[in-house]
């Protein structure tokens, strides 16, 4: 056999076995975490949220909602050079996104079951 028709087998194969796990994997909750940012959004997001006065005052202040800082504890970054992962008893975790022209950065301590929104900081910026 020419290593033209086997690299033409393997294609054929892997394109089927790639059709096939689209197919049976469509639909279905899977979610592939593979890096350090994913992991801790994913484990935030399992938990229940709360808020500290601080982070209520400035949902208070109608600059940000709700809504906003579930989008970026969704879609986020975390910024591990101003993180403390490791901290006793809960890490402390600085998440950063981008909404409509805001930059917003939450400080977040993820306990082992509660994560506590302790800081919401806006930057706004013009194109």
């Amino acid at each position: 056999m020419k290593l033209i028709q086997r690299i033409g087998y393997y294609l054929g194969g892997f394109s089927l076995g790639l059709v096939l796990l689209a197919f049976f994997l469509s639909g279905k909750k899977t979610s592939c975490s593979y890096g350090p940012d994913a992991r801790v959004l994913k484990n935030i997001n399992t938990k229940k949220i709360l808020y500290s006065s601080e982070a209520n005052q400035v949902l208070n202040q109608k600059i940000t909602d709700t809504t906003e800082v579930f989008l970026i504890l969704k879609k986020g970054d975390i910024n591990f050079s101003t993180s403390s992962p490791r901290q006793e008893p809960c890490g402390v975790y600085s998440v950063e996104g981008e909404i409509d022209k805001k930059i917003i950065i939450l400080t977040v301590e993820n306990c082992d079951s509660i994560a506590t929104i302790k800081s919401i900081k806006l930057n706004q910026y013009d194109d």
